[in-house]
């Protein structure tokens, strides 16, 4: 396999268009207001379900199933509707994705009603699972229109729309932490379902529709067969099973060892969305304007991710005590790496598939944006499942050191293949 092809600086793309025309402007209001109110919906349950959930008498292993079976069925589901986008219609499958997550968030919030112990993570894995697949739906075709509709400057889009992601999850946690304390368990999931529903008409009215022919040369085996392909996709599962983590754990360890409610854990995890979503649109013009850049913010961003979870906890190894202000300080510096590792990788696996003869359109964004998803959902369950796990058993000091190690070692496989 020739290396140099493998590892190569993507050919710089097209200038883009200086002024956008009505779809495009049509299609970034659309793919924003899915980003803003599907995070929102997401990141909801951080501050609050997990210490409910402990007191109906789950296990912490078992909270981090309930929160990474979402990303399991995303998984699936990805993969699946990825392959299948053009005969489905992008337009249908984002519009029916928004109404099924937006019935199961409001479903959620009323959980806390049925009986304690197995009856209750029975049900919350049902609901998650289906959740799960109206947001893959979702997602996946957002993905494969953002690359449709702006062919030459994605990864700036991405970026932009990274804005919209990144203040859903800076809402989400001390909009959920604050409405758990003043109304209860259900009115956060009731008020954020009804957010993500009104989002099911305008995305009706105002998304195109999209013409496209099924390709019968496509297949994720042969898109997954390249090595930079594969690369990728572990930066990728890396930054989401560290997201996945601090989403299960976060909110028991803070509780627990720093000694805060679940209000004031909502705004510590505005340490990490808020760096994310500043610094996207950067990350993602600076990705578009020099491609030969992306391998870079890629290991650099990765180095930084590593460093900051070792710190996070910290590790006992360190034999530095857990204080807030340097929690708050690593939380800023993974939101910061996450955003520069993840910018660049949905244009870059574009550009690997347009390089190995994969044809320009629908059914290739189909393909790339699925297994984009698949694997940052692999992630999502990884993190929360296996990171669960370890804390329940060891702690979460040790439990965020893997992490930074999964991190580290995507750094050192992207690393070796530039240097090769």
């Amino acid at each position: 396999m020739d290396i140099d092809e493998d590892m190569g600086d993507s050919s710089a793309p097209e200038a883009p268009a200086t002024k956008m025309s009505r779809q495009q402007i049509l299609t970034l209001i659309a793919m924003a207001s899915i980003n803003f109110s599907s995070m929102i919906c997401y990141s909801i349950l951080g501050p609050f379900f997990p210490n409910e959930a402990k007191k109906k008498g789950v296990s912490q292993a078992m909270i981090g199933l309930i929160f990474g079976i979402y990303a399991l069925c995303t998984l699936v589901g990805s993969l699946i509707l990825g392959k299948y986008i053009v005969q489905i219609g992008a337009k249908f499958m984002i519009v029916a994705g928004l109404f099924v997550s937006s019935g199961c968030t409001v479903l959620f919030g009323f959980l806390d009603q049925v009986s304690d112990g197995t009856v209750f993570i029975v049900l919350c894995l049902i609901t998650r699972c289906i959740n799960a697949i109206g947001f893959s739906a979702a997602v996946t075709s957002s993905f494969a229109v953002s690359g449709k509709v702006f062919p030459d400057n994605i990864a700036t889009v991405l970026g932009f729309m990274e804005i919209f992601t990144g203040l859903g999850l800076i809402l989400g946690p001390p909009l959920g932490g604050w409405l758990y304390q003043s109304f209860g368990y259900e009115i956060p999931f009731v008020f954020t379902g009804c957010l993500l529903f009104a989002t099911v008409p305008l995305n009706l009215w105002i998304l195109p529709s999209f013409d496209a022919v099924p390709s019968s040369q496509n297949s994720f085996l042969r898109l997954c067969t390249r090595i930079k392909i594969l690369l990728i996709c572990f930066v990728v599962f890396t930054l989401s099973s560290g997201l996945g983590f601090l989403d299960a754990t976060l909110s028991i360890f803070a509780i627990e060892k720093l000694n805060l409610s679940a209000g004031s854990v909502g705004l510590l995890m505005i340490g990490l969305s808020l760096p994310y979503g500043a610094a996207s649109p950067v990350f993602g013009v600076i990705s578009d304007k020099y491609p030969s850049v992306r391998k870079w913010m890629m290991v650099v961003g990765g180095m930084a991710t590593a460093v900051s979870f070792c710190f996070l906890g910290p590790l006992p190894v360190f034999h530095i005590r857990s204080q807030l202000w340097l929690t708050v300080l690593m939380l800023i510096v993974v939101g910061f790496s996450l955003c520069m590792s993840c910018i660049p990788t949905f244009a870059e696996m574009i550009a690997c598939a347009h390089e190995n003869g994969f044809e320009e359109g629908m059914s290739t964004l189909g393909l790339v944006s699925g297994l984009f998803s698949a694997v940052w959902s692999a992630g999502m369950f990884f993190g929360p499942t296996i990171g669960g796990y370890i804390t329940q058993t060891l702690n979460f000091e040790w439990s965020a050191g893997v992490q930074g190690a999964l991190a580290f070692l995507a750094v050192r496989k992207i690393n070796f293949r530039i240097k090769a």
